[in-house]
């Protein structure tokens, strides 16, 4: 089973002020406010008026994004983020084996990171999407993680991201499914 993750998160209010007029953004409600863009090529064009560059080779500590940060894509991210913190995250998972990065904006400057991991040998707060997600303010909750807390497993790509929000659907869409199907039993 894989996962693949191109996001951008922070608090609803955040995201929905700043894409408000984006032909390319839908938005997939997470838990604690949060919201989850997805990043797709079309998004990348739309707001930076070039299509997406792409690192060559496999990410790595020193390029921990496979899409390419380029400056016009970090001063939205910039810009935006002087409405309250947003995080960049990548995640890429097949049978097990993958890696995560994840950067934060804050007050108009990149405030954290970028940290990418592939070992995952450290704390789980510590790996980047949950460190990240602990940047921007998530609290600790039922869950193992921030990003199980937030409801980032709900969907294992971001066609599925993009689908979830086209169908407004919450990141507890899923839970309440399966309290449901157990009320039936």
């Amino acid at each position: 089973m894989s996962y693949q993750l191109r996001a951008i998160v922070a608090d609803g209010d955040v995201l929905r002020g700043e894409t408000r007029e984006l032909d390319h953004a839908v938005l997939g409600r997470l838990r604690q406010d949060f919201v989850l863009l997805p990043v797709t090529p079309q998004l990348v064009e739309e707001l930076t008026g070039t299509a997406p560059d792409y690192a060559a080779g496999e990410p790595g500590p020193g390029q921990p994004f496979t899409l390419a940060l380029t400056p016009a894509l970090t001063e939205v991210l910039s810009r935006w983020s002087r409405r309250g913190p947003v995080a960049y995250l990548e995640a890429e998972f097949t049978g097990g084996a993958g890696h995560q990065a994840a950067a934060v904006w804050l007050d108009g400057a990149l405030a954290w990171g970028p940290r990418f991991d592939a070992a995952f040998d450290g704390p789980r707060p510590e790996w980047p999407i949950n460190a990240a997600l602990i940047e921007l303010g998530a609290e600790p909750g039922k869950w193992i993680d921030p990003f199980a807390e937030l409801g980032l497993h709900v969907e294992r790509s971001t066609e599925g991201w993009l689908a979830h929000g086209r169908r407004g659907l919450s990141a507890d869409y899923w839970d309440e499914l399966a309290e449901e199907w157990e009320e039936r039993q």
